[in-house]
């Protein structure tokens, strides 16, 4: 562990030193990424931060001798290295980068790299060939926002490097040069970045990661255990695969080549929503550490439980990108645009099919919560000896569950809406559907080595999987809302129109507010929580906030404030400048009807 810490630290203090020098050079020659309107950066930023990382890894690379065992790998990661640089200052054909995309792929197959995910020796190597130049894609397109690709690339190397057990090999050196160059350069690049990756270093940790995924096998994922060997590079790459899917999926249904540039990756859509670029990343950096876990989990004796994990924050990424399909990123006036079916139409031409989209929702959260209620149940040797009743009740569980949900109304809601009464509905329509279930293997089996237990435990799990993947986008916004930036507000009463204040507040477009909380005069409501949002204090606790400029709006949302404390926020709030509202709901009759 201890020469994994010393080259790690020594490729950090050199990446520290040598990311400066190469922003000079690039500042020096001009060779500087400018604004451009298809492009999110938007002020000219140094490239070259790439050679800094290449640099600093093939000298400690072959000071370390990990070169001797690793020079083909050294080898396509210097190559494409070339051709990012080349690209950087004489911006190249993407058909180009393509070509040698795939020519660096090929020579890494000539050395013996591989996938071993399929029997077939020949499908095998496309489909290894399709993995490198897909990932090295992946984080050339991840490269959108400061810190973004090099982040990512910091916690997936991590996380490769934490499933290593026993003696040091070189792999396992080499990755912590990579990460301690990754991470000095990453020091420079995060918000606001003064040098960019560009297609050097985008190109270069691709190839290195697609390839370790590879060769790197930690131990305890043999070969023979295909599902976690498959699981394993996924889950670690799992969000430039998403991001890159989810674009090119958007790009192409939009008619435009995914190669064309554009404010369209997902990291550009939680800004469009009002989370700030950092809070943006971190949102992602959260979710590939959240991978990377699962990774790990994966690689234990008994991967079953992780397998489910896995799965289940499998599908839970989907429903995040179907949230961020349903995103607006385009000014109005773009919005025409849709017609001609040149801008994102996930909106106007899939979502109208949401109810089908549901269905195999359910197709894959009735399986899963099925077979999680056998594990809880039965555990070790018993779990094997009823293994058998499980696959033969599954069709039965599944369509009868899918029907019971359907007959009950649970598929005519609406996600973003989902509240208690749905919740309701979907309780309805898992207890019809397990009651139903268990009638029908009575009928069909007498109910013989079938446990009530299990589909006991299987209604509560499916409840909960089936309205927390309803609640989800209410959940996500809320997320979003609570963490964006705007201006700081507070709500003046903490009543029944509290809440309704806080959802037309934080849901309208033409400001973004950031709630901090509500004010109230009542004692008994201090320190408690409303809509989520704290109850600060009462009218002698605004005040301060007020005089020092804590807070930019104050809404009045209660008709039970005394004129006087009107007219007294009047005068307070306009000798400090802060905005002051008034919002309550009231009923206009437009005929009225004796």
């Amino acid at each position: 562990m201890s020469a994994l810490a010393g080259y790690f630290f020594a490729a950090l203090a050199l990446s520290l030193v040598l990311t400066p020098v190469c922003r000079a050079l690039a500042q020096r020659f001009g060779f500087v990424a400018t604004p451009r309107a298809d492009r999110w950066g938007r002020r000219p930023t140094a490239l070259f931060g790439g050679l800094a990382i290449l640099a600093t890894v093939l000298l400690l690379a072959v000071a370390s001798g990990t070169a001797r065992h690793l020079w083909p790998l050294l080898s396509a990661g210097g190559l494409i290295a070339l051709v990012g640089l080349a690209d950087d200052v004489l911006s190249l054909k993407a058909s180009t980068k393509l070509i040698a995309q795939i020519s660096v792929g090929c020579l890494l197959l000539f050395f013996g790299v591989r996938l071993h995910w399929l029997a077939s020796p020949v499908g095998d190597a496309l489909l290894t060939l399709l993995w490198i130049v897909g990932i090295t894609n992946a984080f050339n397109l991840l490269d959108n926002m400061d810190g973004l690709c090099s982040g990512i690339a910091v916690i997936a190397g991590s996380c490769l490097l934490a499933g290593f057990t026993g003696a040091i090999v070189p792999e396992q050196l080499y990755i912590s040069i990579l990460l301690g160059a990754s991470l000095g350069f990453l020091v420079f690049n995060f918000h606001r970045a003064s040098i960019f990756l560009g297609d050097t270093g985008s190109l270069f940790l691709g190839v290195n990661l697609a390839t370790l995924t590879l060769i790197a096998q930690p131990q305890g994922v043999g070969r023979s255990r295909l599902v976690a060997a498959i699981a394993v590079p996924v889950l670690l790459l799992l969000i430039p695969i998403f991001d890159t899917t989810f674009v090119t999926a958007v790009r192409l249904l939009s008619g435009r080549s995914p190669s064309q540039g554009g404010r369209d990756h997902t990291s550009h859509r939680l800004v469009a929503i009002g989370l700030s670029e950092t809070k943006a990343v971190t949102t992602f950096w959260g979710l590939a550490a959240g991978g990377g876990v699962i990774s790990l989990l994966v690689q234990q004796p008994d991967p079953s439980w992780p397998l489910v994990a896995a799965l289940t924050f499998l599908l839970a990424m989907v429903i995040f990108a179907v949230y961020l399909a349903k995103i607006r990123i385009y000014a109005d006036g773009e919005l025409a645009l849709l017609s001609s079916g040149t801008i994102t139409p996930l909106v106007t031409t899939f979502m109208y099919k949401r109810r089908v989209a549901e269905v195999l929702l359910d197709f894959c959260l009735i399986p899963l919560a099925y077979y999680s209620a056998y594990r809880l149940r039965f555990e070790g040797p018993l779990f094997a000896a009823n293994f058998p009743q499980f696959l033969q009740s599954l069709p039965v569980v599944l369509a009868v569950q899918l029907v019971a949900l359907f007959v009950v109304g649970c598929y005519r809601g609406t996600w973003r809406y989902f509240g208690m009464m749905d919740a309701v509905v979907a309780a309805k329509g898992v207890v019809a559907g397990t009651i139903g279930v268990e009638l029908i293997l009575l009928y069909l089996f007498r109910f013989g080595n079938y446990s009530r237990a299990v589909f006991i435990i299987y209604a509560a799990i499916l409840m909960i999987l089936h309205t927390g993947s309803r609640a989800s986008f209410r959940l996500i916004s809320e997320f979003v809302r609570r963490r964006r930036d705007g201006q700081r507000l507070v709500i003046y009463g903490a009543g029944e129109a509290a809440s309704m204040a806080v959802r037309e507040l934080t849901s309208y477009s033409g400001h973004r507010h950031r709630v901090l909380g509500f004010i109230d005069d009542d004692e008994g409501k201090h320190g408690t929580r409303v809509a989520g949002y704290p109850v600060l204090d009462g009218y002698r606790g605004l005040v301060p906030l007020i005089e020092r400029h804590a807070v930019d709006r104050i809404v009045i949302s209660t008709r039970a404030i005394p004129v006087h404390r009107v007219r007294e926020l009047e005068q307070l709030c306009a000798k400090q400048g802060v905005a002051l509202s008034r919002m309550y709901v009231h009923l206009e009759h437009l005929v009225a009807v004796s």
